[in-house]
């Protein structure tokens, strides 16, 4: 049973390896941050069919209150929550500490934010600008224990390509 996972994780690794240079292409020459955040979202989705991809970015609160929030951004998949509080559910939890987690259970996440009942596990990448998180990309999928270490390096790797 070991090998098989070992040989799952490897043609993990392949696909994103495969996917990256398709990435690399679509970003190339292109300086539009949104156009950009939306053929990402579109080619993991294609790619690995989660059942939601997609980026929050920082801007200010819709009040006056001077706080920032996430506000969503391009995505692939079902309606999703449209603002978020730094520190709130995996994404604000990510914007605050700024760094990648994984959520194999989001049942058992401590203040998860369910926008979609479907989802059942998640990773969320934070997209960084001069050392500030700018963004977030989030990625949800409707089985639970989705996302490894795998994910987390080649998610990273493509967030990194990004220009911000």
């Amino acid at each position: 049973m070991a090998e098989d996972l070992t040989i799952a994780e490897g043609a993990k690794g392949d696909i994103y390896q495969s996917l990256i240079p398709q990435i690399k292409g679509l970003l190339e020459g292109e300086p539009d941050l949104i156009a950009n955040l939306a053929n990402v979202a579109a080619a993991l989705k294609e790619q690995f069919n989660w059942l939601w991809v997609g980026f929050y970015l920082v801007k200010p609160s819709s009040k006056t209150d001077g706080e920032s929030e996430l506000v969503l951004g391009p995505f692939q998949g079902p309606v999703a929550c449209t603002r978020i509080k730094k520190g709130r559910g995996v994404c604000g939890t990510v914007w605050q500490n700024a760094e990648t987690l994984i959520v194999p259970d989001v049942e058992k996440f401590p203040g998860h934010i369910a926008c979609s009942s479907l989802s059942r596990s998640e990773i969320v990448i934070p997209l960084i600008k001069d050392i500030e998180v700018i963004g977030v990309l989030d990625v949800d999928a409707d089985r639970l224990d989705q996302f490894d270490e795998t994910d987390k390096k080649y998610l990273e790797e493509i967030i990194s390509l990004i220009s911000v």
